[in-house]
């Protein structure tokens, strides 16, 4: 029985691509580029600025010039945080939804909290959520089940009650090494492989998991 509901926020809560591609397409944009389409973005805004600048800079995390890439990407970010970013549509739904049935939800993501917290804020659920693990809230991020774990102490249920709905494989790599029930987001930045994440379920909207909820 489902007690407790957890989200990844980039790519399953809220749609972050439009502003994380704004951010990398600045930073093409100081070194004398032309801005990338969000379709050629999207899919590395689960991946962060390591993700969106190895696409948008044809860089790497090792190379000597990443860290100063890196700090212009984070600094245009931060000053647009939510500018573009949104809901996916039928999330509100979805949680009003856990509201009204008195079933605690939270956000856990790799984001650290200095983005975490504020992009809630911005998108007025920071008082609505149970629990807020970020990616430097544990000494492990995921596919490290230690947050997950965290966040199913901060809410008092035992992990086996607790969905987690994300994106990417290493949410689902999280959610089975604490066992709990992973859920995959097909409507966020999934790869093509994610059939063979190990997930023991799929969902095209974010309303349709109500229907896992009364099983």
């Amino acid at each position: 029985m489902i007690k407790a509901v957890l989200f990844d926020l980039d790519g399953t809560f809220a749609d972050t691509a439009p502003d994380l591609a704004a951010a990398t397409n600045h930073v093409r944009a100081q070194h004398g580029l032309a801005p990338l389409p969000l379709d050629v973005l999207r899919p590395q805004a689960s991946h962060g600025s390591a993700g969106l600048l190895s696409v948008g800079m044809n860089i790497s995390p090792e190379h000597p010039d990443f860290p100063a890439l890196r700090e212009q990407f984070l600094a245009h970010y931060t000053a647009h945080i939510c500018d573009h970013t949104c809901l996916f549509t039928g999330m509100a739904e979805l949680i009003d939804e856990l509201e009204q049935r008195n079933l605690p939800w939270g956000i856990v993501t790799n984001k650290p909290h200095r983005f975490t917290l504020p992009l809630m804020h911005a998108l007025s659920y920071s008082d609505r959520t149970h629990c807020l693990v970020s990616g430097d809230s544990c000494d492990h991020a995921k596919p490290h089940p230690e947050p997950m774990l965290y966040a199913a102490k901060l809410l008092s249920v035992d992990p086996q009650h607790c969905l987690y709905l994300g994106d990417d494989r290493r949410d689902m790599e999280a959610a089975q090494a604490a066992n709990m029930h992973g859920v995959v987001a097909t409507y966020g930045y999934v790869n093509a492989d994610w059939p063979s994440w190990p997930a023991t379920a799929s969902i095209q909207t974010p309303q349709e998991l109500i229907l896992h909820l009364n099983k």
